[in-house]
Order: C-alpha cells, then sequence, then structure tokens
C-alpha cells in the first residue's frame, strides 16, 4: 500500500518534528521529508511572533523506491547550475530514483527573468517567498508578490520574470519521474 509522505519548510518562527522517540526542532529555512506514519506528527511552536509551515502532503508513487528522512537547510543546498539561465536553483531534495518529487528554491535579482519558455510534463506548485515579480501560465500574464501561491498544470506554458527593487525567492515542487499522461 503506498505510503503518505510528509514535506514541509519553516517559513516563519519554529516547529517540533517528531519521529518516532526522535524530535529536532525546525527554524527558518529549514525542512523535512519523512513517511507519515503514526509514530510522526508535527508541533508547531508558537512564539509571539507566530509561526508559518509550508506543508506538501501526497501519496508515494513509486512502489520499489526507498526515500529517507531527510532534515536540512535550505541556505546549505549547493547551487546548481543552470547556464545559461541567470537565476539561482537549490534542488532540496537527492535527486535518485527513491524520490518522486522535489523541491527547489529558486532566486532571482530584480530584472532577471527565465530566458526560455517553459513547458514540462511534471505538474508544479509554487508559493513565492520573496519580492515581485510577473508569471505566465499559457497565454495568461499574472502579477505575483511574496505569499501568493500558483499551481501549473502538465504541458502549460510557463515562464517568470522578477520585478521591483528587491530579489525574489520562490520554492517549486514538481513531480520527479511521474508522467501524468501514463501514471495512473
Amino acid at each position: 500500500m503506498p505510503q503518505p509522505l510528509h514535506r514541509g519548510l519553516a517559513l516563519k518562527g519554529s516547529y517540533l518534528c517528531w519521529m518516532g522517540l526522535s524530535s529536532c526542532t525546525m527554524a527558518v529555512r529549514q525542512l523535512h521529508y519523512m513517511l507519515m506514519t503514526m509514530h510522526t506528527c508535527l508541533l508547531i511552536h508558537l512564539t509571539d511572533q507566530g509561526a508559518g509551515v509550508l506543508i506538501y502532503e501526497r501519496v508515494y508513487a513509486i512502489q520499489e523506491g526507498k526515500p529517507q528522512v531527510h532534515i536540512g537547510s535550505t541556505s546549505k543546498q549547493p547551487t546548481v547550475d543552470v547556464a545559461p539561465e541567470v537565476f539561482v536553483l537549490r534542488k532540496l531534495l537527492p535527486q535518485t530514483a527513491d524520490y518522486d518529487f522535489n523541491i527547489h528554491i529558486m532566486d532571482f535579482r530584480p530584472g532577471e527573468y527565465l530566458y526560455v519558455k517553459e513547458i514540462h510534463y511534471n505538474q508544479h506548485g509554487l508559493l513565492l517567498l520573496q519580492g515581485q515579480g510577473i508569471y505566465r501560465l499559457a497565454n495568461n500574464w499574472y502579477p505575483v508578490q511574496a505569499g501568493d501561491a500558483i499551481w501549473m498544470a502538465p504541458y502549460v506554458i510557463q515562464w517568470y520574470a522578477a520585478l521591483g527593487n528587491q530579489n525574489s525567492r520562490y520554492i517549486l515542487y514538481k513531480d520527479t519521474t511521474l508522467d501524468p499522461l501514463i501514471a495512473s
């Protein structure tokens, strides 16, 4: 039976992440990835400043894969060369066949943009964490700012440009090994 997976990123404040008898405190820009079982839970630690956690949940889709618990910090993930593109890319999960999903952080300076219109078989979802920009989906253009979320269907043209006077950053999830036309 497929196992539900849980991925989270601390956006503000901190939270406790319990896995069996072990726990760890997740602070801003730290992430976790784990199988959800009755021995796994999150405890949001509410401070005077509040707390915020971005959580992705879905059923793990690879029958023979063996994903491992993964805990880390976005700032400690290596950047990925995406030349000739100018944005900075960090992939937050290991790039192996055990993971059917990935989470990326993409950073753009003001005025930077994707050099090409992209189209993928992957569905995508993103949350703009900082800054503002314009996002193209198919033939529609959407102004976006920090806090806005976008879902992109498979095979839809997409493009982004950072606008304003501060850097923009978004977190993006996408399926990595599943073609929606052949996956059941």
